[in-house]
């Protein structure tokens, strides 16, 4: 089983989520291989979407399934989000399946996001909630630990339930000049 494949049932909750129309152009950050890009690109089929991610390899892949699936109007760029230079005021919608848990600076990365979509653009994204709430996290420590659970953590140093506390969250969107947002628990299985 692979990564995309094990969470085929975030993907249907993040898909109704973003609502993507026809003619949008769409922001895909931490985009991987490419599947959230590729359904992103299904749904605006008259609009440009862009996945962003910093493993080169993902994204030859990624650009293998796009061609092969012959999505001509999806594109992918080499970058972190955080500071990578995207076009300013373009974007309807800028998406993300886990990938905004792991800037060093969430403020400063969601700030330039926020730079890129145009007036009334909207954000949604998929974060993973408290590691206590993750099962699968919590069997992999179990597993790993004797009798303490603590938190994962990424070999850089990076949290991946960073944005777990609604609360920070809100915080961190509102330091970056979105307002308005809203959160959904999301409880299916990995």
């Amino acid at each position: 089983m692979d990564y995309d494949t094990e969470l085929h049932l975030h993907n249907e909750v993040l898909r109704r989520a973003c609502d993507i129309r026809r003619n949008e152009h769409v922001l895909d950050i931490g985009c991987g291989t490419g599947l959230t890009t590729r359904e992103a690109a299904r749904s605006a089929a008259m609009g440009r979407v862009l996945g962003v991610d910093t493993s080169a390899a993902m994204l030859a892949r990624a650009r293998q399934l796009a061609e092969a699936q012959e999505l001509h109007h999806v594109s992918f760029e080499e970058g972190d989000a955080q500071v990578h230079r995207l076009p300013p005021a373009y974007f309807d919608i800028a998406i993300s399946r886990y990938g905004t848990m792991f800037f060093r600076d969430p403020v400063a990365a969601l700030r330039n996001i926020h730079g890129a979509l145009l007036p009334g653009g909207r954000l949604v994204m998929m974060v993973w909630q408290d590691h206590a709430a993750n099962e699968w996290s919590t069997s992999i420590q179990q597993c790993l630990a004797s009798d303490k659970l603590e938190p994962i953590v990424s070999m850089e140093g990076l949290d991946p339930f960073s944005l777990s506390d609604p609360t920070k969250v809100e915080r961190i969107l509102t330091e970056a000049g979105f307002s308005d947002t809203s959160f959904i628990g999301v409880c299916e299985p990995v």
